[in-house]
């Protein structure tokens, strides 16, 4: 079977695509057709030994996929042969057949297509988290979205509006913010590319009050990171939540003092980890993305799809913050 192979530490141009073994599934696993894998940042940073996990050479990176169940291994209940599933594999979802323990695996239900069910669990699990477990959001709160126009960022904005609140979508570009704005947001800021200057900063934060409104911004949604972080803080209500889930744009340094002055928190989003300590309430968040996706309020949006010959190529593009919503690798 053919699979995307990590051989050395490197970008997206040092990936190869060889013929590997197809795997067995041992005891509790079973193994999956894959039908697409989603492209996401993570994947940008574990080739370059970057991310905190780093799996030993050679392997395929990908993490999450959908597909087919192709074979069960031993002790595997609730699921049979020809069921379609999805699940979060970390890495070695960039090839045509994973084994992967069951227990990881979620039912596609009837009707949602495989390719765009490969793109749900990554973002949209990670903002349902974000924004109910972290954020504890409420109907009637202003929620500001940085990096509005990726993955997470349109499940960010699909979320919120789902909830009964007001999004305000920041963007790099006006292309960005019509993406944005066909998705629910109801205000769009486009920000220049960093760094910034002193008077720079100053600008952004003043569009950003600007938009939330006199009140500020309930919560501030964060995939952004680096000089945007600091802009969007001194725009947040008083004891709003400013969560933090990813930093692409670098690390921010906050000036702790605007925490007090707004008595507002400061918030980690960590989705993997939540998913490993309560697979419970993660179980029910999925549930729930579903059903809201079956009410029509949210569905990904998957602007392009490689076949595997081109991963590489959606990787790059993701790395270099081209894409617009999911980019998903598809293996037929």
């Amino acid at each position: 079977m053919k699979a995307v192979l990590s051989k050395e530490v490197g970008g997206p141009e040092t990936l190869v695509v060889e013929d590997i073994d197809e795997p067995t599934p041992g005891k509790g696993e079973v193994l999956v057709k894959v039908a697409a894998c989603a492209i996401n940042f993570p994947d940008t940073l574990i080739i370059r030994d970057l991310y905190q996990f780093k799996p030993s050479r050679p392997f395929a990176p990908g993490g999450e996929i959908s597909g087919t169940i192709e074979a069960l291994g031993e002790g595997v209940e609730g699921f049979a042969v020809g069921d379609k599933v999805m699940c979060g594999v970390g890495n070695g979802g960039l090839q045509e057949k994973v084994a992967v323990a069951a227990a990881r695996l979620f039912k596609v239900p009837d009707g949602i297509d495989l390719v765009k069910a490969s793109a749900l669990l990554m973002t949209y699990g990670t903002t349902i988290h974000g924004l109910k477990d972290r954020g504890e959001i409420k109907e009637g709160e202003t929620v500001l979205v940085l990096g509005a126009a990726g993955g997470v960022g349109l499940s960010a904005v699909e979320l919120a509006k789902a909830y009964g609140c007001r999004v305000v979508a920041a963007v790099s570009t006006e292309e960005k913010g019509e993406v944005a704005r066909k998705a629910g947001a109801d205000e769009v800021v486009i920000y220049p590319r960093a760094p910034f200057d002193k008077d720079t900063s100053k600008q952004l934060a003043g569009d950003f009050k600007a938009a939330v409104g006199p009140n500020g911004a309930d919560i501030v949604y964060d995939i952004v990171g680096g000089d945007y972080s600091e802009p969007a803080l001194r725009s947040i209500a008083w004891e709003g939540r400013f969560l933090v889930v990813g930093f692409p744009a670098g690390i921010a340094k906050m000036p702790l003092n605007l925490t007090l002055l707004k008595s507002c928190d400061i918030r980690g989003v960590f989705w993997g980890a939540f998913t490993a300590r309560e697979p419970e309430r993660n179980q029910a968040n999925i549930e729930e993305l579903f059903d809201l996706w079956k009410a029509g309020k949210i569905e990904p949006l998957v602007s392009e799809t490689y076949p595997i010959e081109r991963a590489h190529e959606a990787i790059a593009k993701l790395e270099n913050r081209g894409a617009i919503g999911k980019l998903v690798v598809t293996m037929e």
